[in-house]
């Protein structure tokens, strides 16, 4: 690539040093600043020197280079192999204890007892060992919670009717490791295995085998694997033992592990795990696994969605997942679970559909509550407040994480949402932003008794809490979060590199897309283009909420572009301002395939005049 159409040299991301392309405020708030660090002369080095080493493109030596990629990183992190990063699974406290009694309980043809939680990784870790299990001849029930009327984690109900269906051992995935309470009540009646991957500062529950790589005691260093990754592992550790027995034959051969990928693929995603090492793995594999659409309830999921071409980690967080969660949040817990199962066509053809229709009436249920729970943030926020935290009478509980997502993007700091329930019990969910870690905080409010319940991750946590204690919770938060109060408004656009629109090519996104997949930990690039024109405008999508675009460049150039969510996003009036005037966009540049055919599109993020 000719140096004219691309800039590659960068800036630390500080507010005294020159913005790019001059942008201090775009059109969306946010200053455009360099990916920190790719001035310093020796990852420049660094970066010439991989391409060199690797025969790459020198724009993905550089790439890789602002991403701290070392050369010993670099050949497994563009072409991660399971094989070479698979960890031992016995590295992991309790696995061995785990996998025997699975495996005894495989060899005695045991009924299995799995308890799940109702988001996308609860679904696919329990899809993983209800699949593993009865492939090997097992009888399995799984129960999902109701998020209306059972909340988050094991209850004892739930866990004594699959004893009374014959369980003689109870499997909690994604949840668990703090629900002593509630799992030692069922150790005289089977045997109990949590695997889990949230932290908790409480004890550790009186069972079997607690698995969890975010238990303090555990060395394994998996502390960003989610939980149908360590199902997956769980059934790695059991199989290999009931090969030491060898227990498999002609008739009973051992499982395929491989197809269960595509699973751990999507849960990786769609929980926010860092994509390098160990995920990265696992996602790159799980994808191919995925393409081939062999998995029935999947395939009609991607259908129904629009998943036409080779699934990516955009479709898995943005088409899929959210269709899947959609049965947890607001209608039937157990949907995903049983569409993620089912093996026939038309059975998984009318699941998909539905989960579709639920998650359109998700957005709009979200959308009934987020103007007004955005008034109230502005309020907070004026007020002084370092955390968001609101709450509402009339509020789906279903929704109130999305909510705080959104808020916490708008405003760039943690923000809490909860829904109050007739009996003046708030339930809500909480999302923070890098550098605060929310998780501990709510451990910390539920130990000082402000919280019935509550826990979770550095970046997102649950609660539930009784009115009353709302505004010493909120102090709390405050105090704790202090820090929140002294971030901007609009986190900084982080721009990799600049291109004119000559240079924007279908090779260079092919060549940027040995990066991927993207996702958390690995940010896919992010390019600035200078000085475009839009010479056409059209809304598409059946409610018109897409713009598609033609831009021209200054040497005549043209490119196809994209903006999402047109209907709200201020940008859209920009872009569609007839009197045409020179912007500077930045966002994704991307190589679309139809018909034999690969062309560039530039999917917009950002826009600002020139």
């Amino acid at each position: 690539m000719q140096s004219s159409t691309l800039q590659l040299t960068e800036q630390p991301e500080e507010t005294s040093t020159p913005a790019v392309l001059g942008v201090e405020a775009s059109f969306g708030g946010r200053r455009w600043v360099w990916r920190a660090g790719a001035e310093d002369p020796a990852l420049m080095r660094l970066g010439a020197a991989l391409a060199q080493q690797l025969g790459i493109p020198e724009i993905v030596g550089r790439l890789l280079a602002m991403r701290q990629i070392t050369p010993d990183q670099a050949p497994h992190f563009l072409e991660p192999k399971l094989r070479a990063l698979m960890p031992d699974p016995s590295t992991l406290t309790d696995m061995d204890k785990a996998a025997a009694r699975m495996a005894k309980a495989v060899q005695n043809r045991e009924v299995i007892g799995i308890f799940g939680d109702y988001d996308v990784d609860g679904a696919c870790a329990s899809a993983i060992l209800a699949s593993f299990f009865e492939e090997l001849g097992c009888t399995v029930h799984t129960h999902i919670p109701d998020r209306m009327t059972e909340g988050y984690g094991p209850n004892v109900a739930a866990l004594d009717n699959l004893v009374a269906q014959g369980a003689s051992i109870l499997i909690c995935v994604d949840c668990g490791t703090a629900s002593a309470d509630i799992l030692c009540q069922m150790t005289d009646k089977a045997d109990v295995i949590v695997l889990d991957h949230h932290k908790s500062e409480d004890a550790l529950p009186p069972i079997l085998a607690t698995v969890n790589p975010n238990r303090p005691d555990c060395p394994s260093g998996l502390h960003h694997i989610c939980a149908a990754a360590l199902a997956f592992l769980a059934a790695v550790a059991t199989t290999r033992d009931l090969r030491r027995a060898d227990w498999f034959t002609a008739n009973q051969p051992p499982p395929d592990l491989m197809r269960q990928l595509d699973l751990v693929a999507l849960a990786t995603v769609c929980d926010v795990m860092p994509l390098h090492g160990l995920n990265r793995a696992f996602v790159t594999q799980g994808l191919k696994i995925m393409a081939r659409r062999q998995r029935t309830g999947l395939n009609a999921l991607m259908e129904i969605a629009g998943v036409t071409k080779a699934p990516d980690a955009f479709s898995c967080g943005f088409a899929l997942g959210p269709r899947i969660n959609a049965g947890g949040r607001i209608a039937e817990a157990a949907l995903g679970l049983r569409l993620l199962r089912c093996p026939d066509n038309f059975e998984a053809r009318q699941m998909a559909e539905r989960l579709d229709a639920v998650n359109r009436r998700r957005q709009g249920v979200e959308a009934d509550i987020l103007d007004l729970a955005m008034q109230q943030a502005e309020a907070q926020k004026k007020a002084g407040h370092a955390v968001i935290m609101l709450a509402g009478k009339d509020w789906h509980p279903g929704v109130v994480g999305i909510v705080a997502g959104r808020i916490k993007e708008r405003f760039n700091r943690p923000a809490l949402v909860g829904a109050e329930q007739e009996d003046g019990t708030i339930k809500g969910s909480g999302r923070s932003v890098p550098g605060l870690d929310l998780g501990t905080v709510i451990i910390a409010a539920r130990q000082a008794g402000m919280l019935k319940t509550g826990g979770g991750h550095a970046m997102a946590a649950g609660f539930s809490l009784t009115a009353d204690k709302l505004e010493e919770f909120h102090t709390f938060l405050d105090t704790r979060l202090a820090q929140a109060a002294t971030l901007p408004e609009k986190v900084p656009l982080t721009v990799d590199a600049v291109v004119a629109i000559s240079g924007a090519t279908a090779e260079l996104a092919q060549d940027m897309g040995a990066l991927a997949p993207f996702g958390a930990g690995n940010p896919e690039p992010l390019l600035a283009i200078p000085r475009v024109t839009v010479i056409r405008a059209d809304r598409i999508g059946r409610d018109g909420n897409t713009l598609r675009l033609l831009l021209k460049g200054e040497n005549n150039g043209r490119l196809k572009a994209l903006l999402f969510r047109a209907h709200e996003n201020p940008l859209a009036a920009k872009l569609e301002d007839t009197t045409r005037p020179a912007l500077h966009l930045a966002g994704y540049l991307r190589a679309e395939s139809w018909n034999g055919r690969t062309d560039a599109t530039f999917f917009i993020q950002d826009a600002a005049a020139a």
